[in-house]
């Protein structure tokens, strides 16, 4: 059994990213209630286009979208921010006639204070990139923490190496938390619950081509012909012998699905925010108590996620 839960989903355009929406979208129990696009991991432009147009596959136009507008310190590589001029071009999102969805006039970070604060009960966040944005509206007004039911974020690298291969850093870093180490920073003042899904748990979750294999199985399900088409989009992308990509945001939208699936403990940790270590969350006491997977049924994972991908956005 899951928990009826309000989100809002805070993405920065990547596959995975859109995925994950794909996938907030189709759970039962959970209502979006609004999503910010963090000019991250994505150019802006197309990534709220495939955003839109997500939205209007599944019906939802009454979601507020808005497009974030701060800026990390270390800029993803241009390469893998232009991956959603390809999703934004996929046939199935483009087989529609209906307006789209409209962007808020409202930047990100404005959005989310206005959500939070109009909000009845407590909302979960989830962010599928950098927290710059949530951090900004959790600093902008101190009443807003109460508001939080949880922030579920897909960053760091605890046990294992980061992901950050770049001159004059020692590669302990993740991305996400690499782009902007001082709102993450931030964000560990405030006095709301977190929960990490970090590199230790995404790295036993892959995306190989036997789990695509049976993906294109579904292919006549429209919401896993898109997935598989998505993912189809990053074979190549990373230098290997053979194909491997990792359910990073998938993996971390599907806790609020199948929560039974991960393995859990709760850390004291700290975050670096200058160099050499710059972005690197650390295992470290005195330190701020976060809710840590450390490790997900990789299996277990791939059924749930099958399943959820054979249901029809279209109702």
């Amino acid at each position: 059994m899951t928990t009826r839960r309000r989100v809002i989903l805070d993405q920065d355009g990547g596959v995975d990213d859109l995925l994950s929406l794909a996938m907030l979208l189709a759970m039962d129990h959970v209502e979006l209630v609004g999503v910010v696009v963090t000019p991250a991991d994505c150019f802006l432009g197309p990534a709220l286009s495939a955003t839109r147009k997500l939205l209007r596959w599944f019906g939802r136009d009454d979601v507020p979208i808005a497009a974030g507008r701060l800026h990390g310190v270390n800029a993803f590589p241009g390469e893998w921010r232009a991956a959603p001029y390809i999703i934004d071009a996929l046939p199935l999102l483009n087989d529609d006639d209906r307006e789209l969805p409209p962007v808020c006039d409202e930047p990100g970070d404005v959005l989310i204070a206005r959500l939070l604060r109009e909000a009845s009960d407590p909302v979960t966040i989830v962010v599928t990139g950098p927290p710059s944005h949530v951090a900004a509206a959790l600093g902008s007004d101190a009443a807003l923490a109460a508001k939080v039911a949880e922030i579920a974020w897909m960053g760091g690298a605890l046990r294992v190496r980061g992901n950050v291969v770049r001159h004059e850093h020692d590669g302990s870093a993740e991305w996400n938390a690499y782009w902007d180490p001082p709102a993450v920073a931030a964000l560990w003042a405030q006095p709301v619950p977190i929960t990490l899904v970090p590199l230790d748990a995404t790295n036993v979750v892959p995306v190989s081509m036997a789990f695509l294999q049976r993906l294109a199985r579904l292919r006549a399900h429209p919401l896993a012909d898109f997935a598989g088409q998505c993912w189809a989009t990053t074979v190549g992308t990373i230098p290997s012998y053979e194909y491997i990509y990792f359910m990073w945001d998938t993996l971390t939208t599907g806790y609020l699905g199948a929560p039974g699936l991960f393995t859990f403990e709760s850390l004291a940790t700290v975050v670096d925010v200058a160099p050499p270590s710059a972005g690197r969350i650390r295992i470290a006491e005195p330190g701020r108590i976060v809710k840590v997977a450390t490790h997900a049924d990789a299996t277990g994972f791939h059924e749930y996620l099958l399943r959820l991908l054979a249901r029809d956005p279209r109702g």
